[in-house]
């Protein structure tokens, strides 16, 4: 990935969760990445709707947000978005990775967010994402 501008989309009820995510990945995460700029959603509609409207290289999505929580929003657009971002899920409990792989999230980040991991896995994901172009969904069978 060159210095291309990525779009990320971050996901979740709480404000706090939201300016948590951003602070701690900011707006460069790492030297070949970026700018970025941030896009912030408060509701699961609003999610679909930003990503089905194109220009999203990432989504992060939070676990526990209320009432659509991030977990099952992730595996929504794994099933229908035909050229979906990358997905970042946050987990509240190591226990819950489980729950992040049924969602086919292609990375995790827990809570609370540490930033030296939070942007090395924003960046690897958007390199990823830029390499391989928009992911699509498998062909059904």
């Amino acid at each position: 990935m060159s210095d291309a501008p990525a779009t990320v989309l971050v996901y979740s009820s709480r404000p706090e969760v939201r300016e948590a995510v951003r602070t701690a990945v900011g707006r460069r995460p790492a030297p070949d990445v970026g700018p970025l700029t941030w896009i912030e959603c408060t509701t699961g509609q609003d999610v679909v709707d930003t990503v089905d409207g194109g220009g999203v290289d990432l989504v992060v999505l939070d676990g526990e947000a209320q009432p659509t929580g991030g977990l099952a929003l992730s595996r929504q657009l794994v099933v229908e978005v035909a050229d979906r971002p990358a997905i970042c899920v946050l987990i509240a409990r190591q226990p819950d990775r489980w729950l992040a792989h049924w969602s086919q999230a292609d990375g995790t980040l827990a809570l609370p967010i540490d930033p030296l991991t939070a942007s090395q896995v924003v960046a690897g994901l958007l390199r990823e994402h830029a390499a391989r172009g928009p992911l699509r969904r498998p062909a059904r069978r």
